[in-house]
């Protein structure tokens, strides 16, 4: 009970820090230190501690995705420093008109995500453009974080045939394919784009009717007047990435990833490189955003790491493992679950799928419809406040405050997602 109490806690805990602006590189080793103690989990010594568990999550994570984060997020700043992304934007919004700037951001993110770039690096790739079209069409500046969340962890992270690592990871448990299950997948995010939209637009214009609007910060990023490549140019990486992803898929799995990332940077070079503006500092600055990004991701996959030795966690597995009735909802509760106290999608998926896959494959449930729920269900209550990618891209992307921005994003990132998971858990069973 008290493991519970604490394993609970500390999850609690941990999503208040984050409210409160604490850096996650001190919230949670604190709140996992918490749980620990809690869970009867020695600090330093035993074959299972504090220290080595919270590390041994930490740097795995890491050594999974580092190339792919890293690759990713050269890939994003290689599209901006040449323009490539610019350009792409552009001729999105001569397609949809000014007045759909916000859709223009989401549409933007979406084709960028399906393309293979990772969501930590589209948020920083498509922001300035986002800043500009909302300041155009003055609308409140504290929408930005949820048009870019909505356009990248929503019905593009977790649907058949997307590079994203949340589409792939489950590939190595079940032994299915990224597009498994995918005609449901396809109904499910066609109505997760245009309700999440429409309650988007429908937030933004009753914020306009109380009165908010545009407000002009010092720093703010300006997009460069200068000559750019055709949209095509910018395009063409992205069907790389996709080509290679179904290629390499079945040799590689999820090492695919890596290969089909460095082709579309590869692409990027070849074919745009007299475009580039910095190309040194683009690399820096991939890295540095690489770093920001996973590590942000890495320390809330160590307190869930820790989380998982503690009596507390198996009892909750053991719990939600066995409940009575359909097992895609047993299944959709486990993983849902478990990737909000890891805080991650990716994360979750890594700690939930050896445990459930296995019991859920004996049950008799079908591998593919397995994956799509898995996929699904992992990016809902993963973007709780803790979460890595929306702790960077509401602070250190677009310079919000939790209070000011978080409301939104739940809304379009947990809502519409546990809405989504509910709707294809209803298909499997009808169909």
């Amino acid at each position: 009970m008290l493991s519970m109490i604490g394993l609970v806690g500390g999850l609690v805990l941990l999503i208040l820090m984050t409210l409160r602006g604490w850096n996650l590189f001190i919230s949670a080793p604190l709140c996992a230190l918490l749980v620990a103690l809690t869970g009867g989990v020695p600090i330093f010594l035993g074959e299972i501690n504090f220290v080595e568990n919270y590390m041994d999550g930490f740097a795995g994570f890491v050594a999974a995705w580092f190339f792919m984060f890293l690759l990713g997020s050269m890939f994003g700043k290689f599209m901006e420093d040449t323009g490539a992304a610019d350009s792409v934007a552009e001729w999105i919004v001569g397609k949809i008109g000014m007045k759909n700037a916000v859709l223009a951001v989401v549409l933007a993110c979406a084709i960028l995500t399906y393309g293979g770039v990772s969501v930590f690096v589209v948020a920083f790739s498509v922001y300035p453009m986002a800043l500009s079209l909302f300041k155009d069409a003055n609308l409140p500046r504290r929408f930005i974080p949820a048009a870019l969340a909505f356009g990248s962890v929503t019905f593009t992270m977790t649907s058949a045939g997307s590079p994203e690592i949340q589409n792939w990871i489950p590939i190595a448990y079940l032994g299915t394919s990224p597009y498994a299950a995918w005609e449901v997948s396809l109904v499910v995010a066609v109505f997760m784009a245009i309700t999440g939209y429409w309650w988007l637009r429908k937030m933004i214009l009753k914020a306009v009717a109380r009165g908010e609007h545009f407000v002009e910060r010092k720093g703010d990023p300006v997009l460069q007047d200068r000559r750019r490549p055709h949209p095509i140019t910018g395009l063409i990486p992205l069907i790389v990435v996709l080509i290679l992803s179904f290629i390499f898929h079945d040799i590689l799995q999820q090492k695919a990833l890596i290969v089909a990332l460095l082709g579309g940077v590869l692409t990027i070079c070849i074919i745009n490189w007299k475009f580039f503006h910095n190309i040194q500092n683009a690399m820096t600055e991939a890295t540095t955003g690489a770093l920001i990004a996973i590590g942000n991701t890495a320390a809330v996959v160590g307190f869930g790491s820790v989380a998982r030795v503690t009596p507390g966690f198996e009892a909750a597995v053991v719990a939600m493992t066995s409940l009575p009735g359909n097992e895609l909802v047993g299944a959709a509760v486990a993983v849902s679950v478990i990737a909000g106290l890891t805080g991650s999608a990716s994360g979750g998926q890594a700690i939930a799928l050896p445990e459930i896959g296995p019991h859920y494959m004996d049950a008799g449930v079908p591998a593919d419809q397995l994956h799509r729920i898995v996929s699904i269900s992992s990016g809902a209550l993963d973007s709780l406040p803790h979460n890595g990618y929306v702790v960077t891209t509401i602070r250190a992307i677009c310079n919000e405050t939790h209070s000011a921005a978080y409301g939104p994003v739940a809304a379009v990132t947990v809502v519409i997602p546990v809405i989504g998971l509910a709707l294809a858990i209803a298909l499997f069973n009808i169909f």
